[in-house]
C-alpha cells in the first residue's frame, strides 16, 4: 500500500506518542495488573495507529479523460444537488453537487475536469460540521476554477470540516492541468463542493456513492 506524502509526518509522530504511551504503561503497570492491561493498550494503540496510516493510503486509480464529463474530485457521498448563485467569482447561478468525505474515506482530491487554472483563494474560517449548509461559504476552504478549451469554467471547493484542520492543494493560477491528475489533500472529514454551468446533466442524486477520479458526476451540454 502506498501512503501519501501528507501523511508520512502525521504518521511518524502518532507512531511515536504511541511507543512512549505503550512504553510507559509497560513501566508503571503494578505486578497485580497481570499483563491483561498490557495486552488491551498493545491491541489499542496498533489499531489507533494503523488507522491513521490507512487514512493517508494513496490508491493505484486508472486515469480517464472525457472533456463532456466532470469527475467526482474525492471519493464520499452526495449531500448536496442544487441550483445556487455562485458570488465569489464567476458571479452567476451554477449547478452544485457537494461530496461528504467521512474519516474512512481515501481523502485525495484529484481535479474533476481539464483546461488551464483561471482562479484559486485560500479562505481563512471556522470548522462547522461539514454538511452544514453554511460551511460552504463559513469553514476553512479554498476556491479553485479552472476554464476547459470550450471556455466554460468548473469551480470546485475544498471545505474543511469539524475534524478537518489542514487543507492542502498544489495548484495555482495560470497551471495547466489534467483531468483526474491529483490537486490536493484534506486531512481528516470534510467535503468538496463542485460547480458546473446551470444547464449541465446531472448524473448523480443525493445519497449516491462517488469514487473519487472514477464516478462522473456532471455531463457538460454543448
Amino acid at each position: 500500500m502506498k501512503i501519501n506524502k501528507e501523511g508520512y509526518k502525521i504518521i511518524a509522530t502518532s507512531g511515536l506518542i504511541c511507543l512512549v504511551i505503550w512504553a510507559l504503561i509497560y513501566y508503571f503497570q503494578s505486578h497485580d495488573s497481570g499483563t491483561g492491561l498490557l495486552i488491551t493498550s498493545t491491541i489499542t494503540l496498533l489499531a489507533f495507529w494503523f488507522f491513521i496510516v490507512a487514512f493517508f493510503r494513496e490508491p493505484r486509480r486508472v486515469k480517464i479523460h472525457d472533456p463532456e464529463l466532470v469527475f467526482s474530485p474525492c471519493d464520499g457521498r452526495v449531500v448536496v444537488t442544487e441550483v445556487v448563485y455562485e458570488d465569489e467569482y464567476i458571479k452567476e447561478e451554477m449547478l452544485q453537487i457537494s461530496i461528504f468525505m467521512s474519516i474512512t474515506n481515501i481523502h485525495m482530491n484529484w481535479l474533476p475536469v481539464a483546461g488551464e487554472v483561471e482562479y484559486y483563494k485560500y479562505h481563512p474560517g471556522r470548522f462547522l460540521i461539514a454538511w452544514h449548509p453554511k460551511s460552504s461559504t463559513e469553514n476553512e476552504r479554498t476556491t479553485s476554477v479552472v476554464r476547459l478549451d470550450n471556455g466554460k469554467r468548473v469551480l470546485f471547493r475544498q471545505v474543511a470540516g469539524l475534524i478537518a484542520r489542514r487543507i492542502v492543494s498544489y495548484i495555482k493560477v495560470g497551471d495547466k492541468v489534467n483531468q483526474n491528475d491529483v490537486f490536493g489533500f484534506i486531512k481528516f472529514g470534510s467535503r468538496i463542493d463542485v460547480l458546473v454551468p446551470k444547464n449541465s446533466e446531472l448524473l448523480v442524486e443525493i445519497g449516491d456513492p462517488v469514487i473519487g477520479s472514477q464516478t462522473p458526476i456532471v455531463r457538460l451540454r454543448k
